[in-house]
């Protein structure tokens, strides 16, 4: 029997045809289709679904001349979304839109006639980041395996490897692991859990052992950590034809957890799709990430946390903390004094530094917004730190 206790931990994630997540990728097409031609666009759009139906609504100030509906009719139609028995076609849902003007309350607070410098949050919160030499990615494993399933069963449908697959789906990986001084080791995967939505007609059999062969083997063996007591449930439901927003509806931003870490480290509860980056829910969780990936990655940790808050109209954050879990190479408050000296975390900054006003966030929105491999996600290129150690005092010995 080990020495060391061990410990079970789940994460989850859903295909990009998830009812929420058919929300989240639309409004963040809505704001690329803004950002595209008016890269200084103030936009908080959320997205509802149902049966038929794609609402869009909130507030958006832009230069840019963006045909809603059509953005929202492509956006379902690369999901995946062509057929009323899938749950919705592009070509026939109602499009619903009620946009208004970003409020001038909150405008002159946060960006109107201000330097880049001087640009306050767009709202009060807290972020956080999170970062883990688990994996090669620096992002918790049951995170990663559970998202690269979802991206698989994505990808063995848009290849018609598997024609059966339909858009809608979830999965799900509990990972053994144990506790080595504050960074976590994997030792083996208990569960893999898969829900797909699929064609009617097709046996629970053929669906389990496809889904085994084309779908779990080619994400979960290059890890190694499969064994013979690993744990399947595939569809378990033992039918899954009705789904997407047929099945249950979606709203923005209910998927927070699986945008961010998989349920590890912490979250300040706000969503990330459909916000410019003025708004510092998704532009100060970037940087929280930016800065912990770049402590793991520089070895100044094995594991950290770090979290930000703001006060709307405010540019320089209320708080900046740092816990590395007991596992730095020297205090957190040490760590707090090389962060705070190689990071800008204004609004405007944060901006500026991390290229954030291109039109990159629909890729974003599925599949993780950190641990992807992807140049564009400026925050996932980590800064070099291992040369910020605090310097080393010596004392020169007096003469007699």
């Amino acid at each position: 029997m080990s020495a060391t206790p061990t410990f079970l931990f789940t994460s989850e994630s859903v295909n990009e045809g998830h009812p929420d997540k058919i929300c989240d990728q639309v409004s963040d097409a809505i704001l690329d289709a803004c950002l595209k031609e008016d890269p200084m666009s103030k936009v908080a759009c959320e997205t509802c679904t149902k049966t038929g139906m794609v609402m869009v609504f909130g507030e958006i100030t832009t230069k840019a001349n963006v045909n809603y509906e059509q953005v929202v009719r492509e956006t379902l139609k690369q999901i995946g979304y062509d057929a009323k028995e899938k749950g919705m076609d592009y070509r026939t849902a109602n499009i619903v839109v009620a946009i208004e003007d970003q409020s001038p309350d909150i405008a002159q607070g946060v960006h109107v006639d201000k330097k880049v410098e001087d640009i306050g949050a767009g709202d009060q919160g807290h972020m956080f980041g999170y970062a883990t030499d688990e994996s090669k990615e620096l992002m918790p494993l049951t995170h990663v395996l559970a998202t690269q399933i979802g991206a698989r069963l994505t990808l063995v449908r848009q290849k018609g490897i598997l024609k059966w697959v339909r858009p809608d789906g979830k999965t799900q990986v509990v990972i053994e692991y144990k506790n080595d001084n504050g960074a976590m080791i994997p030792l083996r995967i208990h569960t893999v859990v898969i829900s797909t939505q699929h064609d009617d007609g097709i046996s629970q059999k053929q669906i389990q052992e496809e889904l085994m062969e084309h779908v779990v083997k080619p994400v979960c063996d290059p890890c190694g950590l499969l064994d013979e007591k690993t744990i399947y449930h595939l569809n378990p439901s033992g039918r899954f034809v009705i789904g997407g927003p047929h099945g249950d509806a979606g709203l923005t931003g209910r998927k927070i957890i699986i945008d961010t870490y998989g349920g590890w480290g912490a979250h300040g509860g706000g969503a990330f799709s459909g916000k410019d980056p003025t708004k510092v829910d998704r532009s100060g969780a970037y940087a929280a990430r930016w800065i912990a990936k770049s402590l793991v990655a520089s070895k100044l940790c094995r594991r950290c946390l770090v979290q930000v808050s703001y006060a709307i109209g405010v540019p320089e954050p209320l708080s900046v903390h740092v816990d590395s879990y007991g596992t730095g190479t020297m205090s957190d408050t040490e760590l707090l004094k090389i962060v705070n000296a190689n990071f800008d975390l204004r609004p405007g900054c944060m901006m500026r530094d991390m290229k954030l006003t291109r039109p990159i966030y629909q890729k974003t929105a599925c599949y993780g917004h950190f641990g992807r491999d992807d140049a564009d996600f400026t925050w996932e290129t980590p800064k070099d730190l291992s040369q910020s150690k605090p310097a080393v005092v010596v004392s020169e010995s007096k003469p007699e």
